[in-house]
């Protein structure tokens, strides 16, 4: 792939990445690289295909021999020495995704989600980036519609009401926007996302090139919803599930365990991909922690795991659904020690700060878009400057609340505390009111000092036992890298911004 793309640029009698005659020429140029640099990845997929077994080690190999400054000789060790054994347990998940998952589909999702959105979309984000001095996500998690058949127990979605909804070209015009910029992973939550499931549809097949995901309490996934989904081959969905029967029917209400159940078996028959969304709160952190859940998940079908704490937001959460400091290290100790462990790809969205540099919200790897349209920093921040029936999404990644949160990340040191409500509640109401940001929630705005009163007791307590983790974890030193990185290149764009402006 290299030698061909070094071939163009010899026909052009040009250096790579140098201006060929003009503007309209070095774009056509761009393009080309892109497509040529998509062709060599899919080869590589392919060639996978046939026997990842014995491939992987040869693909790495390959890269092993392109690294010539051993800039990723880690990684490489890592997966040399899973791909050995038999029973390691990537070694596992990566088998079951070639036996468990339809062709068509884990090809589909390999595509988009490492080559479209991974490599070439970041790429192109971080062209932007530089381009344009504000944070641009990989990831756009928005909501159809504010409608839900449930009326789960603490849930911040129902604080929007359930008669909200983005139309299908709105959401269709913030995904060609995205695209523009380098965005290909687009997420659904809601309400209920497949209240809209027609349109869910239309959108992963209007840009196939796109993966989509999507919150989801399954309870509307039938025989229908799932053969579309095997057409389409570009949706996932991450399904909410509490626990065992009596923590999900607690919150969700009674019978929801057995319908989620009743989904997860439909999509496993179907040889579809899917995952667990799964909240931890006190009255269920050492259920989901546990070994045995993990092993449930796994016999379900599960290939991926995302666990979120409970956050009291709303006039009506319960705060005394918030775990203790003890519950949410517990699962940062279980989380870690199960990805060694178990054939199951896990994130924890707080716990895991350590390995993103801290939040992502506000752009920087994702945002959130409601069914009003307010483009909120994060699904759990209902404060926003902007609104896509209004603004572009450029625009609003330069706005003053987008730009409040590019120039504070991250917004602790120690990034086992990344959240700049729940971890660092002063942060938040500092930059809403710096913006001048107002509540995204129509039927019971929050003050924001409000809010972050809730979570004052819990940041204390989680910051005695967070400070004591960060200065023995493996992950400090990496982390403070990334972060060093971050801020020179961070100084780098404004500088390159500045001689631009100048």
């Amino acid at each position: 792939m290299r030698f061909i793309c070094e071939l163009f640029h010899k026909y052009y009698k040009t250096k790579p990445g140098s201006f060929i005659y003009n503007e309209k020429e070095r774009k056509q140029m761009a393009t080309v690289n892109e497509k040529l640099e998509a062709f060599g990845l899919k080869r590589v997929l392919n060639y996978l295909d046939k026997n990842p077994q014995e491939n992987v080690p040869k693909v790495i190999s390959w890269l092993r021999k392109l690294d010539k400054n051993d800039l990723y000789k880690n990684t490489y060790d890592m997966i040399d020495g899973f791909m050995k054994d038999p029973d390691n347990n990537w070694n596992r998940l990566i088998c079951s995704l070639y036996t468990d998952i339809d062709d068509g589909v884990r090809r589909k999702m390999f595509a988009n989600f490492l080559i479209n959105s991974a490599i070439l979309g970041s790429v192109k984000k971080n062209k932007m980036v530089e381009k344009y001095n504000c944070n641009i996500p990989w990831a756009i998690l928005m909501d159809p519609t504010s409608a839900c058949n449930l009326h789960c127990t603490g849930c911040w979605a129902a604080e929007y009401g359930n008669k909200l909804n983005l139309t299908f070209d709105e959401l269709d015009n913030v995904i060609k926007q995205g695209k523009e910029l380098g965005t290909y992973m687009y997420i659904y939550s809601g309400g209920e996302p497949l209240v809209r499931k027609d349109d869910i549809i239309k959108l992963c097949e209007k840009h196939s090139d796109c993966e989509f995901l999507a919150f989801t309490n399954a309870t509307l996934i039938d025989e229908k919803f799932a053969d579309e989904m095997l057409r389409v081959k570009n949706f996932v969905p991450a399904i909410s599930i509490e626990g065992h029967e009596e923590e999900t029917d607690f919150r969700r209400g009674k019978g929801t365990f057995q319908k989620v159940i009743k989904a997860m078996n439909l999509l496993k028959s179907k040889k579809l991909p899917f995952g667990a969304s799964l909240c931890y709160t006190r009255k269920n952190a050492e259920t989901i922690g546990s070994s045995e859940y993990y092993d449930f998940l796994i016999d379900l079908g599960c290939k991926f795991a995302w666990f979120f704490t409970y956050i009291p937001v709303g006039v009506d959460a319960v705060p005394e659904l918030m775990a203790t400091a003890e519950q949410r290290k517990y699962m940062y100790d279980q989380v870690r020690k199960f990805r060694s462990e178990k054939p199951l790809f896990t994130m924890d969205f707080w716990n895991d700060g350590e390995y993103v540099n801290g939040c992502i919200a506000g752009g920087r790897q994702y945002l959130h878009i409601n069914a009003n349209g307010d483009i909120e920093p994060c699904a759990f921040i209902h404060y926003a400057d902007s609104n896509i029936r209004e603004k572009t999404l450029l625009q609003t990644y330069q706005s003053p609340l987008f730009m409040q949160y590019r120039k504070n990340q991250p917004f602790n040191h120690n990034q086992l505390r990344p959240c700049p409500m729940l971890d660092n509640p002063g942060r938040l109401a500092q930059m809403v009111k710096k913006s001048g940001a107002h509540s995204t929630d129509l039927i019971h705005p929050e003050n924001v000092d409000d809010l972050t009163d809730k979570c004052v007791d819990a940041a204390k307590n989680w910051k005695v036992v967070a400070d004591e983790i960060w200065d023995k974890s493996e992950g400090r030193p990496r982390a403070e890298m990334k972060e060093k990185l971050a801020a020179e290149e961070k100084a780098k764009i404004a500088e390159a911004a500045a001689k631009r402006n100048a």
